[in-house]
Parts: structure tokens; sequence; C-alpha cells
């Protein structure tokens, strides 16, 4: 688990380089997730929930794109 929550703050970090809402928000939304789920005791729901997390950070390392605002006619 703590793995998974490591993996998931580096991603953000990547993903989100020098966008300091999107950081912020990710951040706080991950900790938020796993905070909520800290005292889970069923081993099927807890695998679910680490499936769901695994499956967050491909989405957000392989879909995400951040585009920067170079001029006024372009991004």
């Amino acid at each position: 688990v703590l793995k998974l929550f490591k993996l998931l703050h580096r991603t953000r970090k990547e993903v989100f380089k020098n966008d300091t809402r999107a950081l912020e928000a990710a951040r706080q939304k991950i900790n938020e997730e796993f905070r909520n789920n800290q005292n889970e005791t069923s081993e099927e729901k807890i695998n679910e929930l680490l499936k769901m997390a695994s499956d967050v950070e491909v989405i957000l390392r392989t879909s995400v794109v951040q585009a920067v605002h170079t001029d006024s006619d372009k991004i």
C-alpha cells in the first residue's frame, strides 16, 4: 500500500510539474482517498482499492496532457 501511495505522489509530481494548483489538488485527493480507507480490513476490498489506485496511476502517466500557453494565439 505504501509503495503505491509513494508511486502516485511521484507520478503526480511528474505529470503536473510547474502547475501548483494541480499538484496541490492531486496531493489532497491522494491523501484523502488513502486516509478514508486506512481502516479497511476486508482483503477483497483492499485488493479492489489497490487495483483502482494502480489504474489511476497508469491513467495519469499515459493520458494527462499539460499545455503551456506561449503566445496570445499559441498553446
